[in-house]
């Protein structure tokens, strides 16, 4: 069988060929991002900062590493007007004829890094409107459904870049000659499963809606889902999304009364559009429990958002659960 690059398997595909050089300029940034965190310990990377991000959260270095590669990388390619990351505070401009916007989420799972547990880069594309500046958090103001391209690169013992033009979900693998080669075409979430995956240790905060529903799941075969499921829990959005499109599944990262005032913990700019575009497209659903995600129309740049994604019947009866709930905490602040 003939080895298919990633930019001759796009071509061949019809895809736009601005939007190709987006993503070939994409690839090299994380190809970069591959070989720091394969040297790890041995090139200094490991380990936290003394800085905080806009989330709140501790940088680790990896973190800064890889946002400031991305940044480097996408300022040279004419093409991109600017870029929003989840370590920045605010957008950052990049070449003002440029056509599209990039966000990312630089390193997403980065508190495994320190144990070799698979982390991620995610990214998504949009198109820049027109009279917009790259530094204007306006401009990167839209809906998921205004994606050209999602997707994401896993750092695990491959490194493996899973994409989405909107015509279905594509797996190409970094070879040892720094070419991304298609190794899995068409990509389909199975409709059923038996995993779901969350984190239990939040239980006692989530909406009764989501209680209930892992209830009914914990009691397998002998509860009304009238099956065994079994659990997994990553701590890497990125690592559960790829299993799910591998084999099937159920993720989950529901809103909690932790932070009653915020519609979720994740970020719908850099990690739920991508991956509710990567899913959708692979014939899976994606929801904030209530409604699409994809639908949700943002109003910053940081904003977040409550996941819930995987097999389409397993979302199915998931947010049929919660429509006895629709008047919830959850409903009110993803709307």
């Amino acid at each position: 069988m003939d080895l298919l690059l990633l930019n001759q398997f796009l071509k061949h595909h019809d895809t736009d060929g601005e939007l190709i050089e987006v993503i070939d300029t994409l690839m090299i940034a994380c190809k970069e991002i591959a070989v720091q965190l394969r040297e790890g310990a041995l090139a200094g990377v490991l380990g936290s900062t003394d800085n905080t991000n806009v989330q709140g959260e501790t940088q680790k270095k990896m973190d800064v590493i890889a946002n400031d590669v991305l940044k480097k990388v996408l300022h040279t390619n004419p093409l991109v007007r600017g870029m929003a990351s989840e370590e920045e505070d605010d957008p950052v401009a990049a070449n003002e004829q440029g056509r599209f916007l990039v966000t990312f989420d630089p390193l997403d799972g980065s508190s495994n890094i320190d144990i070799n547990v698979s982390v991620g880069t995610i990214f998504s594309i949009l198109e820049a409107p027109q009279g917009t500046k790259g530094c204007e958090e306006s401009a990167y103001l839209q809906s998921g459904r205004k994606q050209v391209a999602a997707g994401y690169v896993l750092y695990g013992p491959s490194a493996t870049l899973v994409l989405t033009t909107g015509a279905g979900v594509n797996f190409f693998t970094l070879a040892h000659t720094g070419d991304f080669i298609l190794t899995r075409e068409n990509v389909q979430v199975p409709p059923e499963t038996k995993e779901f995956a969350i984190n239990m240790s939040n239980q006692r905060h989530w909406e009764p809606a989501m209680q209930r529903y892992v209830d009914d799941l914990l009691l397998g075969k002998d509860g009304p889902r009238g099956k065994d499921y079994n659990m997994r829990w990553i701590a890497s959005m990125v690592a559960e999304v790829h299993r799910v499109l591998t084999r099937g599944g159920l993720f989950t990262y529901p809103w909690d009364k932790r932070a009653p005032n915020k519609p979720g913990k994740l970020r719908l700019m850099y990690e739920g559009n991508p991956m509710s575009m990567l899913i959708e497209q692979a014939g899976g659903l994606s929801t904030t429990c209530y409604g699409d995600i994809m639908d949700v129309e943002p109003t910053e740049i940081h904003q977040r958002v409550a996941v819930a994604l995987g097999s389409r019947q397993e979302v199915e009866a998931l947010q049929e659960y919660h429509r006895d709930s629709a008047d919830g905490n959850a409903a009110q602040l993803n709307r």
